[in-house]
């Protein structure tokens, strides 16, 4: 064969053919980004009939082991079957990141109760804070609202670990006392 008879590589029928095979599968999914999704693994699959020589064949259980002597073609093929078999899958198997799953689920937001109750406990929390030492509020603040370890927070205060851990510790006890009588 010479080099203006040969055939497509994989890699370059990928590049002349995305755009299009993206469209062609788009409608059928329903959704560009999961047509992406599908192309993809179409020419993962069709990429995995090359042979070593590097010419396409047929995998095993679509006939006899020839050549593919249209690719373009067959690669549509393996993009409608992907895409049918994705939009006849069964709703509990949709990726938790799937756009479209994700919009029909209910929304995460608080009801207004939620929302001024978490307010007024997020008052109570500051104001008995506000109420401590500021070593221990500093304690406090560095562990459990920047992510600190107590070594960090032991080093910043010039305390031991266990010194560190106790004014954590007494912050927490402080605030829960406070939030529990409030609700009470």
């Amino acid at each position: 064969m010479t080099s203006s008879t040969r055939e497509p590589t994989v890699d370059e029928l990928y590049a002349r053919h995305r755009r299009a095979l993206i469209d062609y599968a788009a409608p059928i999914v329903g959704c560009r980004a999961r047509a992406e999704d599908v192309v993809q693994e179409a020419f993962i699959r069709f990429s995995g009939r090359q042979t070593t020589e590097g010419a396409m064949t047929r995998a095993p259980g679509e006939g006899p082991q020839a050549p593919i002597t249209h690719p373009l073609p067959y690669l549509y093929r393996i993009v409608r079957n992907l895409a049918l078999d994705w939009v006849r899958r069964p709703a509990a198997a949709v990726e938790a990141g799937d756009p479209e799953a994700m919009s029909r689920l209910p929304a995460a937001t608080a009801t207004p109760e939620q929302t001024v109750l978490q307010r007024d406990q997020l008052r109570v929390l500051a104001e008995a804070l506000a109420e401590l030492p500021e070593r221990t509020r500093t304690a406090f603040n560095m562990h459990r609202l920047e992510g600190r370890s107590l070594r960090e927070v032991a080093e910043h205060l010039g305390v031991s670990v266990v010194r560190a851990h106790q004014l954590v510790k007494d912050a927490i006890r402080h605030a829960a006392a406070r939030l529990d009588a409030e609700d009470g």
